[in-house]
């Protein structure tokens, strides 16, 4: 053996002594009453210790090998995730977890040296709960009233402990364990209320006086901790508890039309009724209200050349001389410049009847809303006359206005809409009311044109058909115009008149000869294809039944009747 090696071998001997020396109070693997030789990787993983739940440790082992370099690492039982940044390092951390009980985990620190000669060592850590308690707290969520003013009697309260909290629960969606109520002081509200959920309800007690109610609450959490809250309301007495008024929804109306005053009022104590109401009010425009002691009533909107805000007040008095008001506002905005025919009807309903009288309870209805009820009321400037909210204009054989009602005419003008419409007869020429045709059009017809016509049908040309027709009209210039068409549906609509309600569907004053008692439906074609069903092609086009006021689409070669117009396109 030459010096060198003789001199490693002493070099190497003397370390391992000193290891031993070193490790030999430290719990290493070198501590043993066998006859087992000394391992040549020396390691020590720290002292056991006692460490709190949900904190960051850091495991210290230590080692000496027969090399410099050394890989450690580190691992545990049972099983949690360790952090370690550096393999060469014998530094670790881990991150303990939530519990209620104590947790022991083992951890062994195994080293290699670069030579492949191992050695461990294991230190234990006992994870500690600690429990950081609950926070009470406690929400009146009705009425809604701030906590710091007084409450009215007869009313009921809800206290909410929901919101109650835990920092630390075990389980993140369960936090609390249990709640517990208790009633500390007042008349007694809780006989026959449930005192373990989160909230409580209860009605305020009506007492000649004023008093307090206060409450006790106790929370308890996954870990047993608790905490405490309390609240005190201070309760009005019966004569100071004033009723509760609502005034009604803000809206807006066109000058003739019905402003609805529909107040709401109510009362928690008995002895507080009757309530007296009274509307007032607040605007230069006066519009006379129709009842103002009615808790439900009404106005009509007055004339207006700009938009105009009118308020309402609703004024309530109990029993005790207790006066709550409330307030409505209402927008008047001028007629607008461009009418549209309304429907025709100003009756109202309820759930029972159809009248004339004004149904509070039932806001909204046609018959409270648009040219109709406005001309009713006497708000509606008209160029001509007309049933309703309608404004027609007669016209003779040569397109001039004939406002001699003795005198015949041809054609009716609609001033709201701009329309010339045709007028039917009762004899057997081109425009008799008794005429049918077949829906016919060459063209924007769906796909497909319908049915022509034949000299066989009832009719005053060679073919009963639409465009047949328009170009007979067309050709003998009826009222001395030769742009007569086949009316779109949204045209033929407009003369729907849904207020006659025992006769033909349309005003028969300025349209006459209209088959007014009638037994079957009345349809009347419009210059639209039906898409109801279609494949390929639309083999049906819309008509309006002047009999119920009803539209559907029929067949193209049903035979239907025909009123042209002209203009408005």
């Amino acid at each position: 053996m030459t010096f060198t090696n003789n001199l490693k071998l002493l070099t190497r001997t003397a370390m391992l002594f000193g290891a031993c020396m070193l490790f030999a109070c430290g719990g290493s693997s070198l501590d043993s009453d066998t006859d087992q030789p000394d391992p040549l990787v020396l390691v020590n993983a720290g002292a056991s210790q006692s460490v709190n739940e949900q904190s960051t440790v850091q495991l210290n082992g230590s080692a000496i090998g027969t090399s410099e370099t050394l890989t450690y690492a580190w691992s545990a039982s049972p099983s949690i995730t360790i952090t370690q940044n550096d393999v060469n390092a014998p530094t670790a951390s881990f991150l303990t977890p939530a519990t209620t009980e104590i947790l022991t985990y083992t951890f062994t620190l195994v080293v290699t040296d670069e030579s492949g000669n191992q050695g461990s060592d294991t230190v234990q850590y006992q994870v500690q709960p600690v429990n950081e308690g609950p926070s009470a707290l406690i929400n009146v969520t009705k009425p809604l009233i701030s906590s710091s003013a007084q409450y009215p009697a007869g009313v009921e309260v809800i206290l909410d402990a929901s919101a109650s909290s835990d920092i630390d629960p075990p389980d993140t969606l369960d936090p609390i364990a249990a709640w517990r109520w208790q009633q500390t002081a007042g008349e007694d509200v809780l006989s026959g209320v449930s005192l373990d959920g989160d909230s409580i309800a209860f009605f305020t007690p009506i007492l000649d006086d004023a008093s307090q109610l206060s409450f006790d609450l106790t929370v308890t959490d996954q870990e047993g901790a608790q905490d405490s809250a309390t609240i005190t309301l201070d309760i009005l007495s019966a004569s100071q508890t004033q009723p509760v008024v609502n005034a009604g929804v803000d809206h807006q109306v066109f000058p003739g039309e019905i402003i609805l005053l529909t107040g709401e009022a109510s009362t928690s104590i008995p002895a507080g009724e009757p309530l007296i109401f009274n509307w007032l009010n607040d605007s230069e425009l006066v519009p006379l209200i129709n009842n103002r002691s009615a808790q439900r009533t009404f106005a009509v909107a007055p004339a207006v050349t700009q938009i105009q805000l009118v308020t309402f007040t609703f004024s309530v008095t109990d029993a005790f001389g207790n006066e709550v008001d409330d307030s409505v506002s209402v927008r008047i905005k001028p007629l607008p410049l461009q009418p549209v025919n309304d429907t025709g009807v100003t009756l109202q309903a309820s759930n029972t009847e159809v009248g004339t009288e004004h149904q509070a309870d039932y806001p909204g209805q046609d018959g409270q809303r648009g040219r109709d009820i406005i001309s009713e009321n006497g708000f509606l400037e008209k160029a001509g006359r007309g049933e309703q909210g309608f404004d027609f204009t007669r016209l003779d054989a040569v397109g001039d206005e004939q406002d001699d009602v003795t005198q015949p005419w041809d054609c009716v003008r609609d001033n709201n809409t701009g329309l010339v419409w045709e007028v039917k007869t009762l004899d057997a020429g081109l425009h008799s009311t008794e005429h049918t045709y077949s829906w016919y059009f060459e063209e924007n017809n769906g796909g497909f044109e319908g049915q022509t016509g034949s000299a066989g049908l009832t009719c005053a040309n060679a073919q009963c058909d639409t465009t047949a027709y328009v170009n007979a009209v067309n050709t003998a210039g009826r009222c001395n115009f030769f742009d007569w068409r086949v009316p779109t549906h949204q045209e033929l609509q407009s003369l729907v008149h849904f207020g006659n309600v025992t006769g033909t569907k349309i005003d028969t004053v300025y349209f006459p000869n209209t088959n007014d008692l009638v037994t079957s439906p009345l349809w009347y074609w419009t210059n639209q294809p039906g898409a109801d069903g279609v494949s390929e092609t639309a083999q049906t086009a819309w008509a309006i039944d002047f009999a119920t006021g009803n539209d559907n689409f029929l067949n193209k070669a049903t035979l239907g009747k025909v009123r042209l117009v002209r203009g408005g396109r």
